[in-house]
């Protein structure tokens, strides 16, 4: 191609950039060391903060001399560093999945190419001590040139990944000038295409030190376990810039601070040295020791001192499986991105922090590093706390798909440096971290020439790990078989999680599955249980950790989160990049909750509950389960009868065993109570990441209860009255009324002592507020079955008293526009004098059926409650959110929570705050007056300030306007989450289908000072 510009040469990876290395600090001396904070390293300073700042559309608009010392930039604008310049003002915001945005030329970008040029001023020590003075940047998006005092320092793409430059020979005592000018597209850009927001500048820390010339330069540790896993061997190599008779003691100490050798050796002379029986590192166990490394001169005089974290671990394939330390562990694990909703993809260590803290208080113990090298301090942190780590090349080439030639680079020799280098700067950087179990060579880029170099390199560089991606369908070159959002059952050919089992000859994981967008995802335990039946699924990474919306405050100072599309972006993926397990501001989504108990790390059966005998399984790959404490309560609904703690047998991982609980007191069983057995499984220690008696693991189990005795109606002193007005019949009683509408055929409100209590009655509906795993389904569900336009046309209405009760019975049908197939309703109620309400709705399923939807999204009645009703409590599943595939994380028992605390505030509104599996609940006022619901069956309930339509209609939180009145779903059923916003849809016995079906509910009105829901509750 002629007149390639510097950002365009594929050719050209880095000018004067320096031979990628390991991480570290070096450290003037041992005490300096064992603090290990950068600020005590050779001449240590950050570079952030603010710098001077000029945006332009296009690099070449960049004014002359604008790198020179004497370039007045007085007048440029100021900009925050670390920072991404759109979250800052400059430019446009940008979110897509798939889409380059431009066309696709490579290694061509637009020439209008916006840029920005950083400016700032440095110091340097007056005397260095003829130390190489590094200016180090680790992360700068997308391409970048370097100028120090008016020089060209250097020039630089890769935008995740360090890169270091040397500016002795540039640099002065004193005052220094810095410029930097970073572009926003480069054809580097074509190697970064991943799924999540365009975002561009120096987002990570710009760093400047100095190392000693005699110093090491870089070096590789390795532990190397013998086939016992027993003892190991420790090896390390080293690379010096100078060979002038230097000496490195290596020290090897533990975490007690107990030494376990010493040893000097000769310069660059490989080391390796017999440790026996060290601690293991694990996820479960992260066993640490410290090496220092001290080198001295030939006169025996310190130059630097380095520490390093070393885990004593082992990765191999056997067979089908690959082993840590000898076991087939199983990755628990989570996808993650850098990302910050007001700071994008700048984020602290602290925020990282957070994050693995957050995780393994919830289960995880695997982190994919989605979808290139995060912020160095994660490494660390992982080695500290324990996680298994997937690190991920800085590459994705996914717009090139829609071309139909999917390979078109991946498959190009000429772009294999531009592969290969990121590969070798990743593994260089990450290589001494125990942490890190596998290396990725990218996501979602086809396959090719440049792939099978890249896994080459790999091995060369590093053949202790594993080579994972998901591209190599056939596992040419990966050592496991990854796939992403493979389905448990479908319907066509396609590849299934069976087919994996019968046919794959390697390890097995899922990169990606269960996509966490919105209100889901679904199917976790089908997966999870499938993952322990066999050693060769070696588990997975949900999609993913955070949802990117990007933080906005409204006039009135309410803060929510923006989305792709909400800045004019276009094309876009719009809020497919609110996908995640935790929430903009931190919050744990009922996701992440569900994803906790299915991995939950001791699972306990029920084996005789009469006689307190119970299996537990410990799902730990390597820890005792007398780790935790296990404390037994016993409830009858909402009363605590007992409580008592149990002796966890010293249960090693993957073992099952039986455990026998004390007798229980003898107690007196009431009729309709329902008796629950729970366990909590609690850490019996302080641990890095949680308190003593944090929650890592709990069960429920329904003890026999005595049946429900049926409710005897009191009469009503002097009997119902009926009386009819035009189109309306009104049933009263002792200080209540029931008002029905003949023409509609429906209850059209109850009031009671002078209030209205119920303001719309029992409405038959299948319709639900999408949710993000619909997404596939909506065009049909709106365009073709007009599921959100139900209309009912009353056939016939008939009502009278009999035995001083009234009875009312409605035949309807119910269809949508223009379709064939509908059901016919039957609506009965039956008021008592006391005015307790019957209800019942029978339902046949009519018409064409053939002609209607596989799956409808629920099959139930909305009414419309008193405002004041505002206190919701229930028996069934809870306390949080549950659907029929979404459940195993909330326990039956009897809840409390106010309308307003069922909610669960999705970035883009949708269907949720259901509660399953219950057979009552009531919703009252302040005064505690209100209403119960029971039933003999079990139902499903959702209560909340909005409409369906309002939900379905709005963009964002801050559109949602609450209604002046309760609205209540009581659902016979309804439909699964599913994962298929990207995954397996609702498995076929969680689908709602277009069938037949009864719901019967008893409605009472009540006062909680006269008697509570919870006794009306046990009454049949």
């Amino acid at each position: 191609m002629k007149n390639l510009k510097r950002w365009e040469d594929i050719k050209t990876d880095g000018i004067n950039r320096l031979p990628a290395r390991t991480h570290f600090f070096s450290y003037p001396n041992r005490e300096a060391a064992v603090v290990n904070e950068p600020e005590l390293s050779r001449h240590y300073q950050k570079l952030n903060g603010t710098w001077q700042f000029l945006f332009l559309e296009a690099p070449e608009y960049s004014p002359e001399g604008f790198f020179l010392d004497e370039f007045d930039a007085s007048a440029w604008d100021e900009i925050a560093v670390p920072g991404n310049w759109q979250l800052q003002g400059y430019g446009k915001m940008h979110y897509s999945d798939l889409w380059y945005n431009f066309p696709i030329i490579p290694p061509r970008v637009p020439t209008e190419n916006p840029t920005g040029i950083y400016r700032r001023e440095f110091e340097v020590p007056t005397n260095l001590n003829g130390e190489q003075l590094i200016l180090r940047f680790n992360g700068v998006d997308s391409a970048y040139e370097v100028y120090v005092n008016g020089e060209f320092a250097g020039y630089s793409k890769g935008a995740r990944i360090q890169a270091e430059f040397d500016i002795t020979d540039l640099c002065r005592a004193g005052s220094n000038s810095l410029t930097v000018r970073v572009f926003q597209w480069s054809d580097g850009t074509y190697l970064e295409d991943q799924d999540m927001w365009w975002l561009s500048g120096i987002f990570r820390d710009v760093e400047l030190y100095t190392r000693p010339t005699a110093g090491i330069y870089d070096f590789s540790v390795n532990t190397e376990l013998d086939g016992d896993n027993e003892d190991a061997v420790l090896s390390v190599s080293v690379k010096l810039t100078e060979h002038s008779g230097q000496t490195i003691t290596y020290e090897l100490i533990e975490s007690t601070g107990e030494r376990v050798f010493i040893e000097e050796k000769k310069g660059a002379e490989a080391f390796s040295r017999l440790v026996e029986a060290p601690l293991k590192w694990s996820a479960e166990i992260p066993n640490l020791y410290h090496l220092y490394m001290t080198v001295r001169d030939s006169a025996g005089e310190p130059i630097e001192v380095i520490r390093q974290q070393v885990g004593f671990r082992s990765i191999v394939v056997s067979g089908e499986t690959f082993l840590v330390n000898g076991v087939a562990i199983k990755l628990k694990g989570v996808n993650r991105h850098d990302y910050n909703p007001k700071t994008g993809r700048v984020v602290e260590k602290e925020e990282i922090e957070r994050d693995i803290i957050t995780m393994k208080r919830h289960n995880i113990n695997a982190i994919r590093t989605a979808h290139y090298p995060n912020s160095y301090y994660l490494y660390d942190l992982c080695d500290e706390y324990g996680m298994y780590v997937i690190d991920e090349t800085d590459l994705e080439c996914h717009g090139f798909e829609l071309t139909g030639k999917y390979d078109w680079i991946s498959d190009d020799p000429e772009w294999e440096l531009a592969h290969v280098s990121r590969m070798e700067r990743m593994i260089a950087r990450d290589k001494n971290h125990p942490c890190i179990i596998m290396w990725s060579l990218g996501n979602e880029s086809s396959f090719g020439h440049n792939f099978r170099a890249m896994a080459k390199l790999a091995k060369e560089m590093d053949p202790t790990r594993l080579v994972h991606y998901e591209g190599d369908r056939e596992a040419e070159v990966t050592d496991v078989y990854s796939t992403m959002y493979t389905w448990l059952e479908r319907n066509d050919d396609r590849l299934t999680m069976d087919k994996i089992i019968e046919n794959s000859k390697k390890p097995h994981i899922l990169c990606e599955y269960a996509h966490a967008m919105g209100n889901g995802p679904g199917n976790l335990k089908e997966y999870q249980d499938l993952f322990y039946k066999h050693d060769k699924l070696q588990g997975g990474f949900i999609w993913e950790w955070f949802d990117h919306g990007i933080e906005t405050v409204a006039d009135d100072g309410t803060v929510y989160y923006r989305y792709g599309g909400d800045f004019g972006d276009d094309p876009t993926n719009g809020n497919f990049c609110i996908d995640g397990l935790i929430m903009p501001d931190g919050t744990p989504s009922p996701s992440l909750l569900e994803y906790k108990k299915v991995i939950e790390p001791v699972q306990t059966e029920c084996v005789d509950i009469e006689k307190g005998l119970f299996r537990l399984i410990n799902r730990y790959d390597f820890i005792a389960l007398n780790y935790l404490e296990l404390t037994c309560s016993l409830f009858e609904d909402d009363r605590l009868l007992d409580s008592f703690t149990v002796e966890l047998p010293e249960l090693g991982g993957r073992v099952t065993a039986e455990i026998q609980l004390p007798l229980m007191r003898e107690f007196e069983k009431i009729n309709g109570a329902k008796y629950y057995l729970a366990f909590s499984y609690k850490l019996k220690s302080d641990t890095p990441w949680a308190p003593k008696g944090h929650e890592l693991a709990n069960a429920s189990f329904e003890l026999p209860g005595k049946n429900k005795l049926p409710k005897v109606h009191a009469g009503g002193g002097s009997g119902l009255q009926v009386n009819r007005e035009g189109a309306f019949v009104t049933v009263s009683g002792g200080g209540f009324s029931v008002t029905f509408d003949r023409v509609k055929g429906t209850l059209k409100e109850v009031v009671r002592n002078g209030k209205v209590q119920l303001e719309r009655g029992p409405q038959f509906q299948f319709w639900r507020a999408p949710i993000d795993n619909d997404m596939y389904l909506l065009n049909d569900y709106r365009t073709k079955y007009f599921m959100h336009l139900g209309h009912e046309i009353v056939e016939e209405v008939q009502y009278g008293l009999k035995d001083d009760v009234f009875e009312w019975q409605t035949d309807a049908l119910f269809g949508t526009t223009n379709s064939s197939w509908h059901y016919k309703l039957q609506y009965f109620y039956r008021i008592h004098a006391d005015g307790d309400i019957e209800f019942r709705i029978n339902g046949i399923a009519s018409g064409m059926k053939e002609n209607a939807p596989a799956m409808i999204p629920r099959l139930g009645v909305k009414m419309a409650l008193n405002n004041d009703f505002a206190f919701a409590q229930w028996r069934g599943r809870g306390p949080g959110e549950s659907y029929v595939d979404s459940k195993e994380a909330n326990h039956f028992g009897v809840y409390r929570k106010t309308v307003d605390e069922l909610f669960t505030n999705y970035v883009k509104p949708q269907e949720n705050g259901n509660r399953s599996d219950c057979d009552w609940v009531s919703l009252t006022d302040q005064n505690k007056n209100g209403v119960i619901f029971t039933t003999n069956k079990k139902f499903d309930f959702s209560a909340s300030r909005y409409e369906i339509s309002d939900l379905e209609h709005a963009k964002h939180t801050i559109d949602l306007k609450p209604r002046d009145y309760v609205v209540l779903n009581l659902d016979y059923k309804q439909n699964g989450l599913g994962s298929n916003s990207c995954g397996q849809n609702q498995l076929k016995k969680y689908q709602c289908g277009f069938e037949d079906f009864t719901l019967a509910f008893r409605m009472t009105l009540f006062n909680e000072e006269e008697i509570t829901a919870v006794e009306l509750g046990r009454l049949g």
